[in-house]
């Protein structure tokens, strides 16, 4: 069997309650998005974030 050559791609968590860029991170291509429940300074409290790519 042939490995898989993807590379990492940079992407980024964006709040979905203010729609700041406050993570970055590293995932290979393919599969769902992200959605993880994260610290968002702005409004200091736990909110969910999405996976956008720029």
């Amino acid at each position: 069997m042939a490995k898989s050559k993807k590379k990492a791609e940079t992407v980024f968590l964006v709040c979905e309650e203010t729609g700041h860029y406050n993570y970055t991170i590293q995932r290979k291509p393919g599969g769902e998005k992200l959605r993880l429940k994260k610290y968002n300074p702005h409004v200091r409290k736990h909110t969910w974030h999405l996976e956008k790519k720029k």
